[in-house]
């Protein structure tokens, strides 16, 4: 009977085994104040932050849906794995020797453990790899030189080469110890009438990882032209390790770098995540297999820390044909399921990264991501293409279908501007469109004056787009003395609602924070007569701070940093704005100084994130 894991032994694997390391595999984590972190949870959809990490206790919880334990629960939800499983894993990953009570190795029943199916895919992509360089490859090697790939691209991305014949791997394999039933499990051997046989022969192969460096499955692509399976590409089948829905080729490279930025950018192919990758675009990722979905989506938005108080990009690259306009489509579906803003860069002959990268060099590459549209506007364009709009029924008919795709945009104070977008684009009276998308509105159960209506209530303090705000001003009123020089920099414009900047012009008016005693937010309200403001100056000095521990200087400044990057990230805005209104020769004078400000800004904008942002 197989032993049970000595419990000495396991709890060395909690020590061990850092949750803030292991949880950062899945979630983007940020500093929450007192020693904690926090993140998008990943057992729930959530707009706004509640998952906390504690490494000092080892402990996670989130307090949108409850979930909460130590490292190895964590690690079970995530990947379904058994108890056995998971410490085995994280033993084997952090370096514990694991004993067990009836002196042997135990393995769980029902199947196959993770690890062993983890450690045959680490095999076999390694032994692919070293085959692309042996003479039966050249064809491979050929194709990846074609594409513009050498040598050491092959080896950063570990691409490799699956021999011809039918038994290779699976011989292979079985030398290394591994059992057919393994194999079987893990998608690398199928099973016939004719007995076991290896899943890819003769293909070119990219090893599939998840965010945590491990090879869980393989795409492959068919370069003799004699090869019986005619499909271009093939890629590994549903195993316990390797879900397509949620894989996403290159996230292994791409992980911390769109943390960074705040950006993802979502490509077609594993060729195009290379390209873009060596050409300095290194947020690229590439569904594998299928359409980019919701799973997908929260994989991004994890990594993004994708929320209302930072807004983070997803750019997708899509074919300019009818296929990339489905594409744009489908994702266009899916753009709920972003807090942040969704683009979309097509290079208007039509290339992919990978053949415009081969056509005119890294630099082109880069340009394309930057020269990225708004996704709503590229779907709009292609919804008012289908009409024929030198005919008036043609234009009111792409008006009516339009003004559906303009009632879904989030973010409602935007609708009247896209309306006006929309009108240009028809050639119909701006109030005419304004009008039917109020009516499709109508319609749809939503009314867009709702949303653009001017408040004239006070905040309500779990608006999540308004907490950096409140928190900020709750730091200030109650502990001015921790503030102190940190809000030297601070002024009304870092506040959006109006009453949270009457607070700071109170702040302002009663001399600063270095005027504060005792008496602080009596002398605070002392400078309005607006009852509002007084109210809120009240509710600002006893509502608690959000810091799981006391509050400390590292606390203030993250929050003050990041207070002052959204206010940043609104002038880039503008800027940005201002600069697509502008003739670049005819106003040349005016377009080089605001191109000088935007850059500078943008160095401003970095400048911030780093200082708010601990390094991973």
């Amino acid at each position: 009977m197989a032993g049970r894991i000595k419990d000495e032994d396991i709890a060395e694997v909690r020590e061990k085994a850092r949750i803030d390391d292991v949880v950062s595999s899945y979630v983007t984590l940020k500093s929450a104040g007192g020693g904690s972190l926090k993140g998008l949870c990943p057992f729930h959809d959530e707009k706004s932050p509640s998952f906390n990490v504690t490494p000092s206790r080892q402990m996670y919880y989130c307090f949108g849906c409850g979930n909460g334990g130590d490292v190895i629960k964590f690690v079970m939800e995530m990947d379904g794995t058994s108890f056995t499983e998971t410490v085995e894993r994280l033993a084997e990953k952090f370096g514990v020797q694991l004993r067990y009570e009836e002196g042997g190795p135990a393995r769980p029943s029902g199947g196959p453990a993770r690890p062993r199916l983890i450690e045959a895919h680490k095999v076999t992509a390694d032994w692919y790899a070293e085959l692309l360089a042996t003479p039966e490859a050249m064809t491979a090697r050929q194709f990846l030189d074609t594409r513009g790939f050498d040598k050491d691209a092959a080896a950063t991305f570990g691409v490799g080469f699956s021999p011809r014949g039918g038994e290779d791997l699976h011989k292979y394999l079985q030398q290394k110890g591994f059992s057919d039933a393994e194999l079987v499990t893990a998608g690398l051997i199928g099973e016939g009438g004719r007995g076991f046989y290896d899943r890819f022969r003769g293909r070119l192969m990219w090893p599939i990882r998840d965010t945590s460096g491990d090879v869980i499955g393989f795409g492959a692509r068919r370069i003799f032209d004699d090869d019986r399976i005619e499909a271009k590409y093939l890629n590994t089948s549903e195993t316990p390790i390797y879900k397509k829905s949620q894989v996403l080729y290159g996230i292994d490279l791409a992980r911390r770098e769109i943390a960074r930025a705040s950006q993802a950018v979502v490509v077609e192919g594993y060729t195009d995540v290379m390209a873009c990758h060596l050409a300095g675009v290194k947020t690229a990722v590439a569904t594998c297999g299928t359409s980019f979905g919701d799973d997908h989506s929260r994989v991004i938005r994890r990594l993004l820390q994708d929320h209302d108080e930072f807004r983070g990009e997803v750019i997708f690259t899509f074919d300019g044909d009818s296929a990339g306009q489905k594409a744009a489509l489908r994702a266009f579906e899916g753009d709920q399921n972003f807090a942040g803003q969704t683009y979309v860069a097509v290079e208007p002959t039509g290339m992919d990264p990978c053949d415009l990268r081969l056509d005119q060099g890294d630099a082109a590459v880069r340009e394309l991501v930057a020269r990225r549209v708004p996704l709503y506007r590229f779907v709009l364009g292609n919804v008012v293409s289908r009409y024929d709009l030198d005919r008036a029924d043609g234009r009111i008919d792409a008006m009516r279908e339009a003004a559906k795709l303009v009632t879904s945009i989030r973010d409602r104070s935007k609708v009247d501007a896209f309306a006006r977008e929309l009108s240009g684009m028809l050639g119909i009276d701006p109030i005419d469109v304004q009008n039917e998308v109020r009516r499709a509105a109508s319609r749809a159960t939503t009314t867009v004056s709702a949303h653009v209506r001017p408040s004239t209530d006070l905040p309500d303090p779990n608006d999540q787009r308004l907490f950096l705000e409140r928190e900020t001003l709750k730091l200030v009123v109650q502990h001015p003395g921790l503030v102190g020089a940190a809000a030297d920099d601070v002024d009304g414009d870092d506040f959006t609602h109006p009453a949270y900047r009457a607070v700071w012009d109170c702040v302002t008016n009663a001399g600063g924070v270095g005027k504060a005693d005792n008496q602080w937010s009596s002398l605070l309200s002392k400078q309005t007569e607006d009852a509002r403001v007084h109210s809120l100056i009240s509710a600002l000095a006893v509502e608690p701070v959000r810091a799981p521990k006391e509050p400390n200087a590292g606390y203030v400044s993250a929050h003050v940093n990041r207070l002052q990057e959204l206010t940043a990230m609104r002038r880039i805005a503008d800027l940005k704005s201002r600069l697509q209104r502008t003739n670049p020769v005819e106003e040349a004078t005016e377009y080089n100084r605001m191109f000088g400000d935007l850059v500078a800004l943008e160095q401003h904008r970095r400048n911030l994130r780093e200082m708010a942002v601990p390094e991973a």
